[in-house]
């Protein structure tokens, strides 16, 4: 890795990554991969997001999960609807898999 590969801490910490409740999700019409997301970050409120993933999340199995999400991106238009974030997701050879928590945290949870 060369040295513009690496991003100083001062960088790192402009990006206000937390976790979110996934409250809603529903697929957006018109597109088979969209998917929109109203996600509870606690004391942030809630946020829409529209992501993606839906060739490989049904909307019906996101509810109820924890994900990390960057809250702090410009709002986005995408198909008619404003996405309020980014969520995280590692690519794999079978599509993206959602960044998850090891144990339940309240919404709103800073991710450092």
């Amino acid at each position: 890795m060369n040295s513009q590969s690496y991003v100083s801490m001062d960088e790192f910490s402009k990006l206000d990554i937390r976790i979110g409740l996934v409250k809603e999700a529903s697929a957006v019409l018109g597109s088979s991969k969209l998917v929109k997301l109203l996600i509870d970050l606690g004391d942030l409120g809630v946020r829409q997001v529209i992501a993606g993933i839906g060739l490989w999340y049904k909307p019906q199995e996101l509810i109820g999960k924890q994900v990390a999400i960057v809250v702090n991106m410009q709002p986005k238009k995408i198909l008619g609807f404003v996405s309020e974030g980014m969520i995280l997701a590692a690519d794999t050879a079978s599509g993206p898999v959602l960044l998850t928590v090891e144990k339940s945290v309240e919404p709103g949870s800073k991710v450092r």
